[in-house]
C-alpha cells in the first residue's frame, strides 16, 4: 500500500487540483494507494473541498480544529500510516505539499526508487528561479551543519519524499515523544536526516522542471529562512546515515 500523505494549511485553492492530479497519476500508473490528508486548522474553504473528494477517492481526512504547524501535522500523517499498515517492510509513505509546489507527476520517480531497494527517496527539486532562492538552495547544505548532514542530498527542502513505513517506525520509536523539534520548512530537511539516519539504503531523485510549479502563492523569503536553517543546524544533532546515498535514474 502506497499512503500518499498531504499536509495542509489554507490550501484551497490547490488542493483539489493536487488531489485530481493524484488519481490521474494512479489511473495510469496503478498501485494500491491510499489518501491521508490533514487539514491543519484552515481558514478557507479547505475543508468543504476536502469533504467533496471523499466519495470519490480512497481518501482519509485528519482534522485538526486550532493551526498546530507543517511538523505536528506531518507527524500526525506519519503515526496514522504506520497505525494502518500490516506490513510495514512493503507498504511506504509518500510526502507532497498540499500547495501544490510540487506536481503528483513526481510519484513514479520516487515509487521507482523504494521499489528499486531503497528506504528513503528524496526528490530534489529544479533551480529555483530566482537569485536569492538559486543562492539560498546552493547554501542550505551548509546552513544546515553540522546538526543537519546528509552528504550526497542537494536539496533537502522539497518536501516531497517517499519512506518505507518499517523505516519511519524505527525513527518513531527513537524518539519516543515528538518526531521533529523544527517547523516549517525546517522541518523538512529535518525529517529526511532523521529517517535517512534509520535507513539502509538512501537515493535521490531529480524532477523533471515541469514538475515545479511556480504560481503556489507560498512566498520563500530568502533570507529569513536563511536565518531558520542556521539555527537548525546549530540546534539539531542528527547522525548522519552510514550509508551513501544513491541516484534513481
Amino acid at each position: 500500500m502506497i499512503y500518499v500523505c498531504v499536509p495542509s494549511h489554507n490550501n484551497a485553492r490547490t488542493v483539489g487540483l493536487l488531489l485530481w492530479k493524484i488519481r490521474q497519476v494512479f489511473g495510469s500508473y496503478p498501485r494500491e494507494y491510499q489518501l491521508l490528508v490533514a487539514n491543519d486548522g484552515s481558514s478557507d474553504a479547505t475543508a468543504e473541498i476536502l469533504k467533496s473528494y471523499l466519495d470519490v477517492l480512497p481518501m482519509t481526512v485528519l482534522e485538526h480544529e486550532t493551526h498546530r504547524g507543517y511538523a505536528a501535522t506531518v507527524e500526525h500523517l506519519l503515526r496514522h500510516a504506520v497505525r494502518l499498515t500490516d506490513h510495514p517492510k512493503r507498504d511506504c509513505v509518500v510526502i507532497l505539499n498540499g500547495d501544490f509546489s510540487v506536481s503528483p507527476s513526481v510519484l513514479p520517480d520516487l515509487l521507482k526508487g523504494l521499489e528499486s531497494g531503497s528506504d528513503v527517496v528524496v526528490g530534489e527539486t529544479p533551480a529555483p528561479r530566482s537569485w536569492g532562492e538559486r543562492v539560498l538552495r546552493r547554501a542550505s547544505p551548509w546552513l544546515l551543519r553540522p546538526g543537519v548532514h546528509l552528504p550526497g542530498v542537494r536539496d533537502l527542502l522539497s518536501g516531497a519524499c517517499a519512506i518505507r513505513l518499517v523505516t519511519v517506525k524505527r525513527c518513531l520509536s527513537d524518539r519516543k515523544q515528538q518526531l521533529l523539534d523544527t517547523n516549517g520548512i525546517p522541518a523538512r530537511a529535518e525529517l529526511v536526516a532523521r529517517v535517512a539516519s534509520h535507513a539502509r539504503q538512501i537515493s535521490t531523485v531529480a524532477f523533471d522542471p515541469q514538475a515545479l510549479r511556480r504560481d503556489t502563492g507560498t512566498r520563500v523569503r530568502p533570507m529569513s529562512l536563511a536565518m531558520q536553517l542556521y539555527r537548525t543546524g546549530r540546534t539539531l544533532s542528527i547522525p548522519p546515515p552510514d550509508v551513501a546515498v544513491g541516484r534513481v535514474s
